[in-house]
């Protein structure tokens, strides 16, 4: 159970991918253009905190919480939702999908340094140390130009990817230590709702705007708000019950979906040899990262 739906996870977000470069066409957005990139992940992370909180209420959940839990749910929405989405927006406008979906994949190796260092029974070896290492030799090899070994890498692009990546590794930390007294589905609504918030408010003052907004592009907004309020939640009560390394791992699905729906969608190309290279270097990462670890997820 836990595998599955771990796997929906990382499949709902691997679909983000292709989905939100369609939204910039959709929404008449470019990428050059901040403020109506937050609008846009704003009006999407808004929708699904609305989403989860009415499906809290509606269930007999208390969505009023005291003001310690919400200055924790506050700092999470911060942390995993505003600056996360500020550094993913603006890095996905200024890179390709499946590169996206395959640098995306250092969030895993991001929880397993973060993790040597909060949790004692998570400590780093040398074989997960070489996991690591194998990793990043995968985000390398994705970002390697067609000529020679000129690297085609960009702090816009795929350097506020790594950073986004890093944010949600240690939000996902943090969120595990919060839902322990705030239930997932609630903290998740308030996290999605008021970081989504920050991002709206950021901006429409700094005069973002949505190009053309139609049925076609209200339907985008709708599912990407449904991937959103689903994921989240259902990947913070996995990061509740058991290890985080343990739940980590399946983020090597994540530019596995990512990559093939993108070449689904966008067209990109998705058998060069660096994209397979890097898939095969990523997987070889974290297996050896995870393998004959002690302790693993709750079935």
């Amino acid at each position: 159970m836990v595998v599955a739906t771990a796997a929906l996870c990382t499949f709902l977000w691997g679909s983000a991918v292709p989905a939100v470069k369609v939204g910039y066409e959709l929404f008449g957005i470019v990428p050059t253009d901040t403020p109506s990139l937050l609008l846009f992940a704003g009006a999407r992370f808004v929708a699904a905190g609305m989403l989860l909180l009415g499906y809290a209420l509606l269930t007999g959940r208390t969505i009023v919480l005291d003001g310690r839990g919400m200055a924790q749910v506050s700092l999470l929405g911060l942390v995993s939702t505003a600056i996360q989405y500020l550094f993913y927006y603006i890095g996905l406008a200024h890179s390709t999908g499946v590169k996206v979906s395959i640098v995306t994949s250092t969030s895993t190796f991001f929880s397993v340094l973060l993790a040597h260092f909060i949790y004692s029974n998570d400590r780093l070896t040398l074989r997960r140390s070489l996991g690591c290492l194998l990793g990043f030799a995968g985000v390398v090899v994705v970002n390697l130009a067609g000529a020679g070994l000129d690297l085609s890498f960009t702090l816009l692009g795929e350097g506020f990817i790594i950073i986004a990546a890093l944010m949600f590794s240690a939000a996902g930390i943090y969120g595990k230590r919060v839902s322990r007294q705030v239930d997932p589905i609630v903290m998740t609504g308030w996290q999605l709702g008021l970081g989504g918030a920050i991002l709206v408010g950021a901006g429409l003052g700094m005069d973002g705007h949505f190009g053309r907004f139609e049925l076609d592009s209200a339907l985008l907004l709708a599912y990407l708000a449904v991937v959103s309020a689903a994921a989240f939640t259902l990947w913070s009560v996995l990061m509740k019950h058991n290890p985080v390394g343990s739940v980590a791992i399946f983020n090597t699905l994540i530019p596995v979906f990512g990559v093939l729906l993108s070449g689904l969608v966008l067209g990109e190309s998705v058998f060069e040899w660096k994209n397979l290279a890097a898939l095969v270097l990523v997987s070889a990462g974290i297996w050896m990262v995870t393998a004959g670890r002690d302790g693993g997820v709750r079935q």
